[in-house]
């Protein structure tokens, strides 16, 4: 005859009030009594009904915005750098926000890739009102007046040096000429339909010249998406390859922040906050979850997270090493984020992200 299976009183329980708890210690043959527990954690994650009914974190598509490189060209270029991604031509970039749309992606931030030649030390390109920039803002608004348009606000990728401002002769990142052509720049974007800019540059005193300009102009609904925190980052490689807008000479650490200090962007926070930010972000977001966590408990204003190229390129590259599983990290990765404090998050992941939710 077959012994009939054993039962558990809960499910996935290793003890139950009529089975022995625990082998008996030095040899002796007696079962011990289960433990005399008031507190059993495990009973709130007994099945995944119990498990979803307490969950503190949710994620969602609305959370996300999905960051797309757009180039001037008739193709869509894939990005070696970054696999999975593309540099859009003016038709693709419209086909991929259809797409991202019908799985729940309500917003995207654009970033250009620029022609050598129209590159210069003052990045004039920055704020043409006929540039690429514009005219994609124009084109998506007018397929997609329901999805949120955000723009980067910064120089490097126009700028013949490879900085987000302009260089000084002696190697010095000139601030306030730099601000003057933000303004510019940001202005040319909310006249071609920006519902938000995001300054990406780290300028002191940006997000109130900007803020001024806007509604100078009358464009007091266009909304501010600050870099409070944006770190001078090993993990922004790709990013750089994608748009071959890495400096030319020297580096971004006297503007970006250092990656030892979390305290100071309590200072930038306070300072953006001043100057009329309505949006703050922290860049990059994985390695600075304490950074989002800090600013979260400063402010009320919504927090944007960016998960970085850096990041995106890991987690692809352990996955097709057969390391990791892709989809579970994708998850696990931006509900870390949103944990920390997040209301949003910037990442290159939002239409898998979006599909894997969805199912």
């Amino acid at each position: 005859m077959s012994t009939p299976p054993e039962t558990n009183t809960l499910p996935h329980s290793t003890e139950s009030p009529s089975s022995p708890a625990l082998p008996a210690n030095s040899g002796d043959s007696k079962p011990q009594s289960p433990l005399s527990l008031t507190q059993r954690p495990r009973r709130n994650r007994a099945t995944e009904a119990v498990r979803s009914l307490i969950r503190e974190t949710s994620i969602n598509p609305s959370n996300l915005i999905y960051p797309l490189f757009v180039h001037a060209g008739s193709d869509d270029q894939p990005i070696d750098a970054m696999p999975g991604c593309k540099r859009w031509s003016p038709a693709g970039i419209l086909t991929e926000i259809a797409r991202a749309h019908t799985l729940g992606i309500n917003a995207i931030i654009l970033f250009p890739a620029i022609e050598d030649a129209l590159k210069n030390p003052t990045a004039d390109e920055a704020w043409n009102p006929e540039g690429l920039i514009p005219n994609i803002i124009q084109s998506i608004k007018y397929e997609f007046p329901q999805v949120l348009v955000i723009t980067d606000v910064a120089l490097d990728p126009y700028n013949s040096d490879g900085h987000d401002g302009v260089v000084d002769p002696d190697g010095t990142i000139l601030n306030d000429t730099t601000v003057a052509i933000l303004v510019k720049q940001a202005l040319a974007h909310a006249q071609a339909g920006a519902d938000i800019v995001a300054p990406s540059d780290m300028m002191d005193g940006r997000i109130g010249a900007i803020r001024a300009a806007l509604d100078a102009e009358n464009f007091t609904s266009t909304a501010i998406m600050s870099y409070t925190a944006k770190y001078a980052s090993a993990y922004y490689g790709p990013f750089r390859g994608a748009l071959d807008s890495a400096p030319k000479s020297g580096d971004k650490k006297t503007y970006q922040m250092d990656p030892a200090n979390a305290r100071e962007a309590i200072r930038e926070l306070q300072l953006d906050a001043s100057e009329g930010a309505d949006i703050i972000m922290v860049k990059p977001a994985g390695p600075y979850l304490d950074v989002i966590h800090r600013l979260r408990q400063q402010t009320t204003l919504p927090v944007a997270a960016y998960q970085v190229s850096g990041e995106y390129v890991m987690i692809k590259t352990a996955a097709a090493g057969g390391y990791l599983n892709e989809d579970k990290l994708i998850l696990e990765s931006l509900l870390g984020i949103r944990r920390a404090g997040a209301d949003m998050i910037l990442t290159y992941f939002a239409p898998r992200a979006a599909e894997l939710m969805q199912n």
